[in-house]
């Protein structure tokens, strides 16, 4: 996977993970007014879970391809936990629900943070004019 490509998926993951964070955390808020105006399957557990499903696919899409090339194969800890934390988000009740919430999506998007900059990192170490100067 090209560093480009995986970049990406790195940024799209925290994307989708931010929206997914952010549509649980106001959910209970608009509920009402997304029942009033049609939008209540946005409430739906299936939409959530698919959301976080998208979010799981696209985290390990980058952050294996990053590991191929920087061999920190670790940072798919954070991310499956990340994951598995915020797929128990109903376990504490309404209470605790943005807690779970706010730690699983915290670790999803560490992960691809950690990724993205390891990636750079690797990336600009081997753009060194010595490197580049075998290239020619």
């Amino acid at each position: 996977m090209t560093y480009s490509k995986q970049q990406k998926l790195d940024r799209a993951g925290i994307w989708i993970t931010t929206v997914c964070a952010i549509h649980c955390l106001l959910l209970p808020l608009i509920l009402p007014l997304l029942a009033l105006v049609g939008f209540s399957f946005l409430g739906e557990d299936l939409l959530e879970n698919a959301i976080l499903g998208i979010s799981v696919v696209v985290g390990l899409t980058a952050l294996i391809g990053g590991a191929k090339q920087h061999g920190k194969w670790s940072l798919l800890l954070p991310l499956l936990a990340g994951a598995l934390i915020y797929s128990q988000r109903d376990v504490l009740g309404p209470w605790g629900e943005p807690v779970i919430i706010a730690v699983g999506a915290g670790l999803i998007i560490y992960a691809h943070i950690s990724n993205l900059r390891r990636s750079r990192k690797l990336t600009a170490s081997t753009s060194t004019p010595l490197a580049e100067a075998e290239n020619i």
